[in-house]
């Protein structure tokens, strides 16, 4: 395993979902006192892992098609793209 890689990707989906909809919605669960905070926990935590791994599943198949260089182009153009998105609708 690459601990280099491990961190990367750690710290790339950790960052993303601070603040996201999908935490913002985990909180809304837990704020209920008559919900176990582990059931939240860990329906999030699957929810995530299920996400997960069809984002490496499909990561997976498209690289079979097309070269990482031109998904990352792909990739970056379309954060753009969102990016100009939300600053327009701000």
């Amino acid at each position: 395993m690459d601990i280099k890689i491990l961190f990367t990707v750690f710290a790339s989906v950790f960052f993303a979902e601070l603040g996201d909809k999908t935490q913002l919605a985990t909180m809304l669960f837990a704020a209920d006192k008559e919900v176990s905070k582990l059931t939240v926990f860990v329906g999030a935590s699957l929810a995530l892992i299920v996400a997960s791994a069809i984002g490496v599943i499909a990561g997976s198949l498209i690289s079979n098609y097309i070269s990482p260089k031109t998904l990352n182009y792909i990739s970056g153009i379309g954060f753009i793209i969102i990016g100009v998105i939300t600053l327009v609708k701000a």
